[in-house]
């Protein structure tokens, strides 16, 4: 059974950074696809970034496109989420997730796996 555990959440003001990661564990981690949603209180989840197997190739919702980074380090077994320039609006649980395709989606129903998530919390 694949688990994934996310660390890194806290409180931060804005213009802040946070660096998520997330540890998989049960499974073949540089099989997977991983990706990063966010869940905000009263709003549906959402895509915030994803890296194929191999970290070659990255994908970022637009509102996170030059603030955000998203890499692997499969030796690790670990995905991470740098998070630079935060604004308040970026408030949410974050979750990581594995895919075990080489395509990465946006719709969170094509994940296979996910992780417990972390508060992100960014003050104004």
């Amino acid at each position: 059974q694949v688990q994934l555990v996310e660390s890194g959440g806290g409180l931060v003001q804005a213009g802040g950074s946070l660096r998520l990661s997330c540890a998989a564990s049960g499974g073949t981690f540089g099989s997977f696809a991983m990706g990063w949603f966010r869940q905000a209180p009263g709003k549906e989840r959402e895509f915030v970034a994803a890296i194929r197997r191999s970290g070659g190739i990255t994908y970022y919702a637009d509102f996170v496109k030059g603030r955000f980074t998203i890499s692997r380090d499969n030796a690790k077994n670990t995905v991470y989420l740098q998070m630079n320039s935060l604004k308040p609006e970026d408030t949410a649980v974050y979750y990581c997730a594995a895919r075990t395709t080489t395509t990465v989606p946006a719709d969170p129903a094509d994940y296979d796996y996910w992780g417990q998530g972390t508060q992100v919390t960014v003050s104004s």
